[in-house]
């Protein structure tokens, strides 16, 4: 092999392991050795306008990387765990969407191309015999003109899929669509968290949903939380609240008296009562009877 042909093969190579770097650097999450950041990078915080959950300072991506690294204590994968946010919050939640449709091709059609370029490469070395005419000369030197065309073809081809794979990760992303939902999302952690047991937690949740959603429902389910934290106080203003819209609201009059129990217990009878008598079909109405002796 002569020294020219060398470093042809030599710069081939090259730009060949730069192209198949650069194509996997951008594809694929970048290497970090914390994989509750890792993982935290890949979401998007539904509470923040293109921020990740590991750069976002809210407390919905405080909880997430909360409940990032629980699961990462229980030994699930980085994949498990992006899977359980995208079920309970859609594909939105993913910062880096899996490439489908016209993104799938952007990375398809360049490969297809890196390929078909690497073939005539491999095909242009290989070695053939010179063809000799029986009446004429040695042929002519088009053969080597024609080889140094497809190397330089061929190079030029590796060098541009290799520069747009490397600068692709730098190229100004497209305009994200919307987030997640954040009353939503928030609502759904505090639900997590009270299933761990964690209400103080799933309180603040709440809160934040409300920020977002100033919503009855989500009222309820804050004053139940501050309840089973011990914050009765918390939990009757917040019971108060709803029934200031609500007179009549079974489960605002239940947190009520529960909370009053604590804070006013003369009062709480005369409350608990009058949830009965809202609603004697209550699934707490036979708990609340034997609080009461009746």
């Amino acid at each position: 092999m002569t020294r020219r042909r060398l470093l042809v093969t030599l710069s081939l190579a090259v730009l060949l392991a730069l192209a198949v770097a650069g194509l996997v650097r951008s594809l694929g999450p970048g290497s970090r050795t914390d994989p509750v950041q890792a993982v935290a990078a890949d979401l998007r915080c539904p509470a923040c306008q293109g921020e990740s959950v590991a750069d976002s300072r809210s407390p919905i991506a405080a909880s997430m990387r909360q409940v990032i690294a629980d699961q990462v204590a229980q030994g699930r994968s980085p994949a498990q765990i992006r899977r359980w946010f995208v079920d309970r919050y859609g594909e939105d939640v993913l910062a880096r969407p899996d490439a489908r449709g016209p993104a799938l091709l952007l990375w398809a059609v360049p490969a297809t191309a890196l390929l078909a370029g690497a073939a005539a490469a491999l095909r242009t070395l290989r070695p053939r015999r010179p063809r000799r005419h029986p009446d004429r000369g040695p042929p002519a030197g088009g053969r080597p003109r024609a080889r140094h065309a497809w190397w330089l073809s061929a190079a030029g081809l590796v060098a541009l899929v290799a520069t747009v794979a490397v600068a692709a990760g730098r190229l100004a992303p497209p305009a994200p669509s919307p987030p997640a939902d954040p009353a939503a999302v928030a609502v759904r952690l505090a639900q997590d968290l009270e299933g761990q047991q964690r209400y103080a937690a799933a309180a603040q949740m709440y809160r934040e949903a409300l920020q977002e959603r100033p919503d009855d429902g989500v009222r309820l389910r804050l004053a139940f939380a501050l309840l089973r934290s011990a914050d009765a106080t918390g939990a009757e203003r917040t019971a108060r609240e709803v029934l200031s819209h609500s007179p009549d609201s079974p489960d605002g009059l239940l947190v009520l008296g529960l909370a009053q129990r604590t804070t006013r217990p003369a009062d709480a009878p005369a409350t608990l009562r009058r949830f009965l008598a809202v609603s004697p079909e209550h699934p707490a109405a036979a708990e609340i009877r034997r609080l009461l002796g009746s």
